[in-house]
């Protein structure tokens, strides 16, 4: 009889482990490195880590774009990994390395940069596990801002041949962005950020412009905005446990906050460009 109930509870937890997100063979795969295949205006192509579920195909995937500090394969293991485990294709973009840029927390966002979301998606869009009609864009920091940029309205979304199916922005400069987006957005921002402000967020998502002034209302699809009470900018980050202050800036990790993200991001994705069973 021990034997037997030893025998139950071993096959139950292994039942549980292989329901949960996160305990899926994808997450233990190491990230590939890869070069994309359309080059730079200079000699080096793009680079970046591409993460590839064990499960059969065609997959919804993921584009990930760092912030001003580059930390691009630390963005990898923070939500690449996490997102393969839930089924989804990913490729993390490497945006300075290959142009010798180190950190750009000073400055604007180079110009150059600003194409790189749609070279990852044509990139993921060629692969023979990604479905290209089920891509999102997901950004960070600065990351966020082009991730708003790639889908709004305007010459980069309106000239690119492959488009994107949703797009997602963790504390994102809302500044600058015209708010009629081409596909489901989902914006993430801390109430106390004193980096990218939520107000300025706010006055996107609620359809006024840079100036607090109302924008004619009705086009494209809406923004859903989630504001954290209580959170900082970079909330997601377990290394700002310890809070910093980089010029000036108040950076804090928020674990509960950080797991209300993650609610968030899985239902969004879900919702917009779906899981699995979609392809079934």
């Amino acid at each position: 009889m021990a034997n037997f109930t030893g025998l139950a509870a071993f096959l139950a937890a292994l039942a549980i482990a292989s329901a949960v997100p996160g305990c899926a063979a994808a997450a233990e795969q190491p990230a590939a490195f890869v070069e994309f295949e359309s080059p730079l205006a200079s000699a080096q192509p793009l680079q970046g880590l591409l993460r590839r579920p064990e499960r059969p195909g065609p997959l919804p995937a993921v584009v990930l774009l760092h912030g001003c500090s580059g930390q691009w394969r630390e963005l990898d293991e923070r939500w690449g990994k996490r997102l393969a485990a839930w089924g989804y294709v990913t490729l993390t973009v490497d945006r300075f390395g290959p142009r010798g840029i180190s950190n750009t927390c000073t400055g604007d966002v180079p110009a150059a940069t600003v194409h790189d979301a749609y070279r990852a998606l044509s990139f993921l869009s060629r692969q023979s596990l990604v479905d290209p009609t089920r891509i999102a864009v997901i950004g960070f920091s600065q990351g966020g801002w082009l991730a708003l940029l790639s889908v709004e309205r305007g010459a980069i979304e309106i000239n690119a041949t492959e488009k994107f199916r949703a797009a997602v922005a963790f504390y994102p400069r809302c500044l600058g962005i015209k708010g009629n987006m081409s596909v489901p957005t989902l914006i993430m921002v801390g109430e106390l950020d004193d980096w990218t402000p939520a107000q300025e967020c706010r006055n996107l998502a609620e359809g006024r412009d840079d100036d607090g002034i109302s924008r004619q209302q009705g086009l494209g699809y809406p923004i859903e905005l989630i504001v954290y009470p209580g959170a900082y900018h970079e909330f997601d980050i377990p290394h700002y446990s310890t809070p910093a202050q980089p010029l000036g800036h108040h950076l804090e990790f928020n674990e509960q906050v950080r797991d209300r993200s993650i609610d968030a991001l899985k239902k969004f994705l879900y919702a917009t460009i779906g899981g699995q069973e979609k392809t079934q």
